[in-house]
């Protein structure tokens, strides 16, 4: 009874990739998020966070990829199935260089949010919501029972210009007055004309649809 046949030694010795492909869709599911929202993720006072996690994350991958590496040495004696950690490493690793992974986060953000930022806007040239933080005479605090369609405390921007309102809803708000977001300008107007690039022009600016920019400063 006690005996075991060859057939059962062999059986029970095979190694096992089960935890390694565990591991490694875990490490690549959590460094594609974090690429893919990291812009989303660098607003105050999460940047910070941002600085610490984002170094863990990469170090934690490349650590991934070398120890998968190390797995293909076990082909020989575990079968092709220990190549597999070693290609999702790959694979996301060529995500990470390829893959337009934040652009696909923001087009997300304009399409999903877009209803609810029209609808503020709306608000705003009907003079329904004005600016109402004693310290910026720019800026509307929408509040907690709004819906959440600003980054950095759901706060939004307005100028009020000629041919009506520019209304910023940020995506990013950082330190030193560094933001990102989408701008929507009065019809036929220019978003560089927005006050915030008086000084200096946009650093970036894509055009979204007729009246959406996305801008930074």
């Amino acid at each position: 009874m006690t005996d075991a046949t060859p057939e059962m030694t062999t059986a029970t010795a095979q190694p096992s990739v089960r935890s390694a492909l565990l591991a490694t869709a875990i490490v690549s599911t959590g460094t594609l998020l974090l690429a893919t929202f990291e812009l989303s993720m660098a607003d105050w006072p999460s940047g910070f966070v941002l600085l610490g996690v984002l170094p863990l994350t990469a170090l934690l991958f490349f650590g991934c990829c070398i120890w998968t590496a190390t797995l293909l040495l076990r082909i020989r004696t575990g079968g092709a199935t220990f190549a597999i950690p070693f290609l999702i490493c790959a694979a996301t690793l060529a995500l990470l260089v390829y893959a337009p992974l934040q652009k696909v986060a923001l087009q997300r953000n304009f399409y999903w949010h877009r209803a609810d930022r029209e609808r503020i806007v709306a608000r705003v040239e009907a003079g329904e919501l004005k600016p109402n933080v004693d310290t910026n005479k720019n800026l509307i605090a929408l509040g907690d029972r709004a819906p959440n369609v600003s980054a950095g405390g759901n706060d939004i921007v307005v100028d009020q210009a000629d041919k009506g309102f520019y209304v910023l809803f940020l995506t990013t708000r950082g330190l030193k007055h560094y933001f990102t977001g989408f701008l929507r300008v009065p019809p036929g107007s220019d978003p560089r004309d927005f006050f915030e690039f008086d000084d200096k022009p946009p650093s970036l600016l894509v055009r979204y649809d007729k009246d959406w920019y996305f801008v930074a400063n």
